[in-house]
């Protein structure tokens, strides 16, 4: 078996005929805008083997661009014994074409997006003040890159977790 992709109109058909539909993204981005019926199973869950759909007749994976879908397309094949199918373009994907989602505006942005908010705007706020007002504000962007080179070293983004206690974030779905 190999896994096909499908156009968000044909998988719309397909969901018709009992499909099931499967957003990997992270519980903070299905609870901001996700496609209406999917059901939300998080890739970390998926690659762990945590989820499996022997009882379905197909099952259509997506995430926000379609990327995340296709660069594990192997392991979200592998946990479904019938047809499997990356929605093509995701989430954009099925927006474009008109189709329907539930959006909760009152959730906060995604925490991924919080943190290149935060670290992009004391890069550049950092930047200015060294160079309008005195040199020793270069530390806070030299600061920010470090802190972001150890992020993806480690896996542990220190801004991430101070994001996640912000009154904003406080009880929200965050993984």
């Amino acid at each position: 078996m190999t896994i096909k992709t499908i156009s968000p109109q044909n998988a719309q058909k397909l969901l018709g005929e009992g499909a099931v539909l499967v957003d990997i993204r992270s519980a903070d981005e299905y609870a901001r805008e996700h496609i209406t019926h999917a059901r939300h199973i998080a890739l970390e869950t998926i690659t762990s083997g945590g989820a499996e759909f022997s009882n379905a007749a197909a099952v259509i994976f997506h995430c926000r661009s379609g990327n995340r879908t296709r660069m594990n397309a192997a392991v979200l094949e592998s946990c479904a014994s019938c047809d499997t199918y990356l929605l093509d373009g995701g989430l954009d994907a099925w927006k474009r074409a008109g189709l329907p989602v539930i959006t909760d505006k009152k959730q906060p942005l995604e925490l991924q997006r919080q943190v290149q908010i935060g670290a992009g705007s004391l890069a550049l706020g950092g930047t200015l003040l060294g160079a309008l007002v005195s040199p020793w504000f270069y530390l806070i962007p030299g600061l920010v890159g470090a802190g972001l080179i150890v992020a993806g070293v480690t896996g542990f983004c220190g801004l991430a977790r101070l994001l996640m206690h912000a009154p904003w974030n406080r009880g929200t779905a965050q993984q």
